[in-house]
Formats: C-alpha cells, structure tokens, sequence
C-alpha cells in the first residue's frame, strides 16, 4: 500500500515477531503433535485401523511444516481442496509478487509475520484436512475448555454481578447506566487477557475476581475512548427503534463470557436491540472462537450448579433463539488478507458489518488486521492506519501483545518504552480505541 510502512517481520531479530516464529510457533506445533499422540487410541476405537493411520499422517504432515518453519523454508501453496485454497494461493503469489528477484521466494523469517502466522494455523488445518476420517478434530478444543473450566470463579461472580443488576437495570439513572456500562466494557477488555497462542497454548485462564480489580487497572488503558462509545449507543436509542451492535470476537473461554455478559447487558439495558458476533470458521490461534466453542459454552454455562450462572446460560439460549444473539463466520476472519482488503475479497462480509450501528473488534489479531500489522509511528491517526477499512464506526478492544500501537499521544509511547521495555507485548495494557463521526 503506497505511502504505509512496511510490515511487521522476523528479519528484525530479537522483535517480538521474530521471537514468536522462532520459539512460540515450533512450540504450538509441538503441542499439537503431542495432542494427535494422545488421541491414537480415540482415532482407534472410533475410526479402527483407518483413524489410527490417519493419525500418523496428521502427524507426518504436522512434523514436516515444523522442520520447515524452523529451517526458514520457502513458503509452499496450499493443496488440499477447501473453500479457501485459491484465495490462499493467490495471495501466497502476490506476496511473491512483492519480493525482488534476488530474494527468491517468500519464507518464514522473511515474509510478513501477519502473514506466516495465519499460514501456519491454516497449514495445521489442512493436515487435518488431509487425514480423514480424523479431518473435523479440532486439536485446541481441550486446552479451550480446560481454560473455561479453570476460570470458573471468574464467571460464577461475573453472572452473579450481572443477574443481581438485572434486578435493578429498569431504575438506574442515565449516570449509574453509563457507569455499568463501562464496567462491563472494562470486563471484556482484560477478559482479553486470556490468550492461549500468546502462552504457547500453556495455561491462561482467570482465577481472581476481574469485577473487584477494574478500578486498580485503570491507569494501564492507555487509549480510552469509552465516552464516545456511551455517546454513540445513547444517541443512537434515542433516534431510533433498533440498535445493532456487532462482535468480532476472539479468545473464547473466559473472554468468550466476558463477551456474553456485555452483550447481555447492553440488550437488558435496551443500549442495543440485537448483537451480532463473529467467529472463526476454523480451529485459529489456538484458543480463538468457532461455532462449537460459542455453543458449547452456553450448554456449559447453562447447565451449571450456580443458579445465577445457570440463568445466564438459559438467558442466552433464548436470545439466540429468539435472533438477539445471532452467530455468523465466514472464511475471510481465517484469511491473512488486512482488513482494508475486506471489501474487494469479502464484500459480502463487509455489506453485512455496514449494517451494525458500532462494531467492537476484539483482541490483538484483529487489531493487526486493522491496522496491516506494520511498523506505524506511535502517534498516526487510528483513522488513517485503517487505510480506508470503515464500514461502520467501530472500536477496538485490546490488551497489547504484539509490536503495534497508533493513536497514541506524543511521547507516551517513548516514556512506557523507557520505563517498560515489553509494554507492547505484555498484555498488561489495554485499549478502547474508537474510529467514526464524533
């Protein structure tokens, strides 16, 4: 794109891209091999000799992208059938297009991080793909649920908070409404925190009590921009009778609840009168959300044996059936195309989000698919890093854990770094960052 820097890469070495190809991805890759081994016997007493061979070729095939990656190997097309696979390949072309002749071809520490990195979950993907009758399993399910379980504390006193509002929400004055809202944005932004790709897919669940610490984390937002949020919502119930709010979700787990409980409340509170999510139609980044992972969750937290957690659940089955909740994916969210990209490769994904009234995208990799994951300076315009990628107004929710941060004041970024070398990518500090009419 003429006039932005260039993108984020492992040829810097010692950034934080470079690290995550050189020590965060093999090790994932390892986790999934391990996961497959301890399968075997599964495969085999459901598939018999078929699933245990089909194992091994998961497993072949999982070895190899690893060596590949750790050996710097010239990036490969993909060669599975699969509704992506083109789109893929072309863009794998295109990258080449971009590279000078005496680069050769495109390769893992030489190529765009963004890039390489939703290469590598797509290239999982296809082994999987590529070994049936094994073909639909997802190998991050158990560290997803294991993260959801582990959490529960967390979401027995976030439901409990929410439904002992629900008692009182038709009472609250415009000032206690909007002081509710913002708690429960600030709970969907450090649910954040639980990302299992930035911990190698090691444990990242929330153990202690996120409503009690909001006040202690606000110093580390670092962009606010949740009055404009609360002017927008406001404004828009008043002029008219529907407000729809979408999702891009990310994590989910704990922060897939988090998510859940803000839009519970945001329709309780009649800030919204429908919200739409989007999630991942395929396993991504380890702990990243699917249809299976948005249903299983509300079974899980329907059928539990706290009463207010229970009523949440019920809760949300009815606003899925009754479309206040409604779920949508679509293959571009596993693409590694920037979100500026969207209307050309996706335009029918970017007419349906210019229907919303305020998109939330959440986490770190939307935030870089946002901005084109590239060396910005601290203080661009968030409006002008999105690169004309505006169908609605919208506002990024994030804890930063990758190399990438605009909008920022002059000097802020320069006095974290002085005091906080890994400020960046620590997920200690978060965002509400809004682009759209004021």
């Amino acid at each position: 794109m003429a006039g932005s820097p260039v993108p984020l890469s492992g040829q810097d070495v010692g950034s934080f891209a470079y690290l995550t190809i050189k020590d965060r991805t093999p090790q994932i890759l390892t986790k999934v091999i391990d996961t497959l081994h301890r399968h075997k016997n599964e495969f085999f007493e459901k598939h018999g000799e078929e699933g245990t061979e089909a194992g091994k070729k998961a497993i072949s095939l999982l070895s190899k992208l690893r060596n590949e990656l750790q050996t710097d190997k010239p990036i490969v097309p993909l060669v599975e059938k699969f509704v992506d696979t083109d789109i893929w390949n072309q863009y794998l072309e295109y990258q080449q297009s971009l590279m000078k002749e005496s680069d050769g071809k495109p390769r893992w520490f030489h190529s765009p991080w963004l890039f390489v990195e939703c290469y590598m979950y797509r290239r999982i993907h296809e082994a999987l793909t590529q070994s049936p009758p094994i073909d639909d399993f997802d190998v991050f399910k158990e560290l997803k649920e294991q993260n959801f379980f582990e959490s529960q504390e967390s979401i027995i006193s976030l439901c409990t908070y929410l439904q002992e509002l629900m008692r009182t929400i038709e009472e609250l004055d415009e000032d206690q409404l909007k002081n509710e809202f913002f708690k429960f944005l600030q709970i969907s932004l450090w649910g954040n925190k639980c990302d299992l790709s930035l911990s190698g897919g090691e444990t990242s669940s929330q153990k202690n009590d996120l409503i009690s610490s909001l006040e202690d984390l606000k110093p580390f937002i670092l962009v606010n921009d949740m009055e404009r949020l609360w002017s927008l919502l406001s404004k828009k119930t008043r002029e008219k009778a529907s407000v729809r709010v979408d999702i891009v979700l990310d994590n989910s787990g704990f922060e897939l609840t988090t998510d859940l409980v803000l839009a519970d409340f945001l329709l309780s509170s009649k800030l919204a009168t429908e919200i739409h999510f989007y999630g991942k139609r395929i396993p991504w980044f380890v702990s990243d959300t699917t249809i299976h992972d948005f249903n299983w969750l509300i079974e899980q937290v329907k059928h539990s044996n706290h009463k207010w957690v229970a009523k949440c659940g019920v809760d949300w089955e009815n606003c899925v059936k009754m479309s206040r909740l409604v779920y949508h994916d679509h293959i571009f969210w596993t693409l590694p195309h920037e979100y500026c990209a969207m209307s050309q490769v996706a335009p029918d994904l970017y007419a349906e989000l210019q229907k919303a009234d305020l998109i939330l995208f959440k986490g770190d990799l939307n935030y870089r698919k946002l901005t084109g994951d590239r060396k910005w300076a601290f203080t661009i315009p968030f409006h002008q890093a999105l690169s004309d990628f505006h169908p609605a107004p919208l506002c990024s929710i994030r804890t930063l854990k990758a190399e990438i941060q605009v909008g920022l004041q002059p000097g802020q970024g320069e006095e974290l770094a002085a005091s906080e070398p890994s400020w960046l990518t620590s997920g200690k500090y978060g965002i509400f960052q809004f682009d759209g009419p004021l």
